[in-house]
C-alpha cells in the first residue's frame, strides 16, 4: 500500500521560512517523480514544483528563487523548503508521487500571516 505522509506545516510570519517533508512508503521511491502542490482556500489546487527520478526540477513561476524542492533517496522522502514566505503562500501542501496511478499525501496546512 501506497502511502505518502506530509509533515512541517504551521503558521509563520510574512518573510519567515518553512520546510515541509513527504515520507513516502509502499513503492519504489527513488526513480519515481515527486511533486509538491498547494491549495488555497476556495481555489484549486495548483502545481508548486517538482522533482524527477534522475533529479532534473522544476518550479512554478510564483515561487521559483524562494523555494526549494530536494529529496533523500535514502530516507524516502521530499523536502520544500520555503523561504520569503508571502500570505498567498498560504493553502494546503499536498505531495504527489507519479507512477502509474498518482498517489497523494492528505496534505499538511501553510498559513502566512503579515
Amino acid at each position: 500500500q501506497v502511502q505518502l505522509v506530509e509533515s512541517g506545516g504551521g503558521s509563520v510570519q510574512a518573510g519567515g521560512s518553512l520546510r515541509l517533508s513527504c515520507a513516502v512508503s509502499g513503492t519504489i521511491f527513488a526513480t519515481k517523480s515527486m511533486s509538491w502542490y498547494r491549495q488555497a482556500p476556495g481555489k484549486e489546487r495548483e502545481f508548486v514544483a517538482v522533482i524527477h527520478g534522475g533529479g532534473t526540477i522544476n518550479y512554478d513561476q510564483a515561487v521559483e528563487g524562494r523555494f526549494t524542492i530536494s529529496r533523500d533517496n535514502r530516507e524516502r522522502t521530499v523536502y520544500l523548503d520555503m523561504n520569503d514566505l508571502r500570505s498567498e503562500d498560504t493553502g494546503i501542501y499536498y505531495c504527489k508521487l507519479d507512477a502509474a496511478t498518482a498517489y497523494w499525501g492528505q496534505g499538511t496546512q501553510v498559513t502566512v500571516y503579515s
